[in-house]
Parts: C-alpha cells; sequence; structure tokens
C-alpha cells in the first residue's frame, strides 16, 4: 500500500475517518476495501478472488464477531452508549447498530438486489428506535441467526447472485459478505478502543484473536 502524506490529509479533512483507504502514488485513491479496483489498480490480474468453500467460515466468522458484538453492548449502559465516538459525527449506539445492520443489509441484498446509499438510510431509519443495550443486542441475535442459517444453506443463486453495492461495486452476495465482515471487524474494534480509553472500561469478554483470524483488518485505520 503506497501513501502520500497530502493526500491522507485531504481524506481526513474530508471525513474519511473510518473506512480502509489505498493511495496509489499519491493520486489514485480507492476508498473502502474494493477487490476488483484494487486488483486492476495494483496490476494483480493473476490474483482471482476465490470464494469457494467460504461459507462455513464466513458463517462462523460472522458469528463470533456479531456475538462480540453484543457482548459489548450488554456491559454498557443507556448513557455510555450515548457519548459521541471520535471516528465520525455518530454516537457509540450508532456504531454498535452500523456493526449489525451491515451484515444484515449484505445478506439480504440477494433478495432486495442491492446494498446501496439508499438502502443504507432506509435501515438506518427503520432501526432508529433501537437505544437500549438489551434491544440492541437482541437484534444482533436475531441478525446472527439469519445470516449463519443463508450462509449454511446452500443457497449458491443467492451465493452468487451479482449486486451493485456502496462498498466494493458490482459484487456478488458471498463477495459482499466476505467485504462487510472486515468493516464490522474494523468497527468492532474501534469500539473496543472506545471502551477501555474513553469509557475506562475495557470489555470483560472481547472477540479474541482466534475469533478475529483470517479477517483483514489494518490496524493503523483503528
Amino acid at each position: 500500500m503506497l501513501t502520500d502524506e497530502a493526500a491522507r490529509a485531504d481524506l481526513k479533512a474530508r471525513g474519511v475517518l473510518s473506512a480502509p483507504v489505498t493511495i496509489i502514488d499519491g493520486a489514485e485513491v480507492i476508498i473502502g476495501y474494493y477487490p476488483k479496483k484494487l486488483i486492476s489498480a495494483l496490476g494483480l490480474a493473476d490474483a482471482p478472488i476465490d470464494l469457494s468453500g467460504r461459507t462455513a467460515w464466513l458463517a462462523d466468522k460472522y458469528r463470533r464477531i456479531l456475538s462480540a458484538a453484543a457482548r459489548a453492548t450488554c456491559e454498557l449502559s443507556a448513557e455510555q452508549l450515548s457519548r459521541p465516538v471520535q471516528w465520525r459525527p455518530e454516537l457509540l449506539r450508532d456504531t454498535l447498530v452500523h456493526i449489525v445492520s451491515f451484515p444484515e443489509l449484505a445478506y439480504t441484498s440477494r433478495t432486495r438486489g442491492s446494498m446501496s446509499s439508499e438502502d443504507m438510510r432506509a435501515c438506518k431509519e427503520s432501526l432508529a428506535h433501537l437505544n437500549q443495550p438489551d434491544d440492541i443486542a437482541a437484534y444482533t441475535n436475531q441478525v446472527v441467526e439469519g445470516i449463519t442459517a443463508f450462509l449454511n444453506s446452500g443457497d449458491t443463486e443467492g451465493f452468487d447472485r451479482v449486486v451493485p453495492a456502496h462498498y466494493g461495486g458490482e459484487v456478488t452476495v458471498l463477495e459482499l459478505l466476505n467485504i462487510i465482515l472486515s468493516h464490522s471487524t474494523h468497527h468492532l474494534k474501534q469500539v473496543y478502543w472506545f471502551m477501555d480509553d474513553q469509557l475506562g472500561q475495557p470489555a470483560q469478554s472481547p472477540a479474541t484473536e482466534d475469533d478475529m483470524e483470517g479477517i483483514f483488518t489494518p490496524a493503523q485505520l483503528i
């Protein structure tokens, strides 16, 4: 990954603080984890995206990461959830719901047909009533059940459906789920940092290194 300080400063000024960013030769900027665009820009034409056999792995990782998010939520009070965070203009509650809602949007894109900015806004509005730790945790557990059931279903037609997505461009649902797994894990790490550094209350039962093994989340972006 090639970086340029001027480009990085420009990204910071534009508020791009919580997504993976690749800057190539100080000119081309790729925001987010966008495998197909990265392969083209970095000249990795011989690096195929092979996701065959990944459904069981994804189901296990989503169960681990989202369950860890639910545990962290239950360790917090409603007052703590209303604290603003540093990485974007939102509350801690918003980040925790975001960690879960994006995986839900990703796996349900097989029936909705997209994971667009409009889809994300509508989802955010529909979940605005979730403000209590127990309610957010219950929603999280519901999503865990839904996403793992889908990934273990053998629904190859659903896995391979190509959808337009805010993250990744034109991708299959399975590719999108891989991208969003990294996205949610990145935000979960931010929550752990906030609990430790800002609340003085480290997570009592965080996701382990084994839980996060194989999930790409650049440490410098936390």
